[in-house]
């Protein structure tokens, strides 16, 4: 089964990313390796307003990040630097419709009624299929919020297979390996996301020991005492609840603990100790950005050769071959 993901750069990546996503993709690919695909979606990040800059810098550093957690070096690649994702982008645009791209979630809260809207942001769920479909992936693994994503891919896939002939796999729906669910230590109502405004509340991967033990010990708990303050309820003891659960996904336990203080300090023990090897990998590849750069190409050419006969197949059948 082909394993295939995605990660925006939109920001930098976060102790949620890994534990949730990056940490589960590295299993994955550690059993599945040569049919895994694993990218940075640059152009997934110019759907919005951004810093040409900023992204000169993330894009660099998360594939560093990619290779530091421990995915395979021959799964990685970089979304702009495969042309065909943009290519059959414009296909699956000549087959979808804006009736369709219309209700999409992310137009819908972001875009629509909006004039300096891009027009990128409305049809970027057809490279989002673009993406997928040019894989051949059976299933895709994803949670609730990108489930209409993949939904469009496989009626898209439909369309252009009932309408022009047989060239796309259909893709189907899969629930993914549970990640631990982390979310902002300042907010815990609300995911970690690496877009956030403010960091306060955001363990960022590349932060060191003595940020992370900061952001640790300031995060929002309650006004319980005692031992039985210390237990999971996500909805009276949501910040008390997202540090047991960090605490556990990073190989600790809170059993013994009986202060908020005691429980702040071994999260962030544990924290610092899954980001020491991290980091100091990251430290190791950063020092040979060519090396890195090389990895990524390599990859792409892979890529390359993975959907060209996809996007042969796709034009001749619309009538371009």
């Amino acid at each position: 089964m082909t394993n295939f993901s995605l990660l925006k750069p939109t920001g930098h990546l976060t102790l949620g990313n890994y534990l949730g996503a990056l940490r589960p993709m590295r299993e994955t690919a550690q059993r599945h390796g040569a049919d895994s695909y694993y990218g940075i979606a640059d152009l997934h990040a110019l759907t919005v307003p951004h810093d040409p800059a900023a992204l000169r810098e993330l894009v660099p550093e998360m594939a560093t990040l990619l290779l530091a957690v421990g995915l395979e070096p021959a799964t990685l690649f970089v979304q702009s630097h495969v042309p065909a994702h943009s290519e059959l982008s414009y296909l699956l645009e000549c087959v979808a419709s804006t009736g369709e791209l219309n209700r999409m979630i992310q137009f819908k809260e972001k875009g629509r009624g909006v004039p300096t809207t891009r027009a990128s942001l409305f049809t970027y769920p057809a490279l989002m299929a673009a993406d997928i479909l040019l894989y051949r992936a059976e299933k895709v693994p994803v949670g609730e919020d990108q489930r209409q994503h993949v939904e469009l891919a496989r009626d898209l896939a439909l369309r252009f297979n009932h309408t022009y002939g047989p060239v796309f796999t259909v893709p189907e729906i899969a629930t993914p390996p549970a990640g631990a669910r982390v979310m902002d230590l300042q907010d815990p109502t609300t995911k970690m996301g690496k877009s956030h405004a403010s960091g306060a509340g955001i363990v960022y991967l590349l932060d060191r020991p003595d940020v992370v033990r900061r952001k640790v010990a300031r995060a929002v708990t309650d006004s319980d005492t005692g031992p039985a303050a210390l237990r999971r309820d996500r909805e009276a003891k949501a910040g008390v609840t997202n540090l047991i659960d960090i605490l556990e996904a990073c190989g600790g336990t809170a059993e013994g603990l009986s202060t908020y203080g005691a429980l702040k300090a071994a999260v962030a023990d544990a924290v610092v100790a899954e980001l020491e090897p991290l980091q100091k990998r990251y430290d190791d590849l950063a020092r040979d950005p060519a090396a890195v750069t090389a990895v990524y190409a390599a990859g792409a050419e892979r890529c390359r050769a993975t959907t060209a006969p996809v996007l042969a197949a796709a034009r001749n059948a619309i009538g371009l071959g």
